[in-house]
């Protein structure tokens, strides 16, 4: 690599001192802006425009007083928190079992949990609707189309998204800390507590972050299990656009949507970011 660097210098090429090409930069961007920014400004502009012409911030109006969207949201809020809070939980405690508790076939768990982050949701919807739907092996119930079952669903799907970080952090704990606290005589849940969960903590804090951006968004599970009464804000995106043709409602509830989510990915990366530090 440097033999190429020196060529290049010598013969009047790229140097660290020229100018970058605006020219080889500019086409991948104006291609990302078209893509990526150019319908996200259409919705923005949408959400400005009510059915009766012109500009203004009715269309905001109307949405924020709607019982609708205050259920929405509220909806979205407390299922994320709860499926968030659950997922850490369990991930901490199946990461505990993976890293620590010696048992055959604890490696094809581990790599099963990274095949397991490339599932569509939908799929573990399916799965649950065997044992919960209406025609399951305890479907007369009817769990899977309440609150609770999209908890449970969410909790299923997202818990692996705690347990990989986690696992990353257990790795690079020194065990001597451990064998230590055992020859002192401290019991497993100190030893949890007091060497392993301050371990686990920068883990904890930005797999429950990115488990919460993820539970705000998603729509696949709340469509897939027909809960009956949840409405998220996705979902009401969704019953605006298409169920009522209300384009700019569907287009206010969408721009608070991508304003929660990019606030609390921004906490992500903060949280990310001190975690690797």
């Amino acid at each position: 690599m440097d033999e190429v660097v020196r060529r290049l210098r010598g013969r009047g090429g790229w140097s660290r001192s020229s100018p970058r090409p605006w020219g080889v930069a500019v086409p991948p961007v104006v291609l990302l802006a078209f893509l990526f920014l150019y319908p996200l400004a259409l919705v923005v502009q949408q959400s400005f425009r009510p059915e009766s012409g012109g500009t203004s911030l009715q269309p905001y109006a109307d949405v924020f007083a709607s019982t609708a969207f205050r259920e929405a949201l509220w909806t979205t809020v407390w299922i994320a928190v709860a499926s968030t809070v659950g997922c850490l939980v369990l991930g901490f405690v199946l990461a505990l079992i993976i890293a620590f508790v010696p048992f055959p076939g604890a490696r094809v768990v581990a790599r099963f949990v990274d095949v397991f982050l490339t599932f569509p949701s939908f799929l573990i919807t399916l799965a649950l609707l065997f044992i919960y739907g209406t025609t399951g092996i305890v479907g007369s119930f009817q769990f899977l189309t309440t609150p609770w079952g999209v908890l449970l669903a969410e909790i299923t799907y997202f818990t692996p998204f705690v347990v990989r970080p986690l696992l990353a952090a257990f790795s690079q704990l020194d065990t001597a800390q451990l064998e230590a606290a055992g020859s002192l005589g401290a019991r497993p849940l100190r030893i949890i507590r007091r060497v392993i969960l301050p371990e686990a903590l920068p883990g904890l804090a930005a797999g429950g972050s990115l488990v919460l951006v993820l539970c705000l968004n998603e729509f696949g599970i709340v469509l897939f299990t027909g809960a009956k009464g949840v409405t998220t804000l996705p979902m009401l995106v969704y019953s605006k656009a298409i169920l009522e043709s209300d384009y700019p409602g569907a287009c206010v509830v969408a721009v608070v949507n991508v304003l929660i989510s990019v606030g609390l990915y921004g906490l992500y990366r903060v949280v990310s970011c001190r975690a690797r530090a």
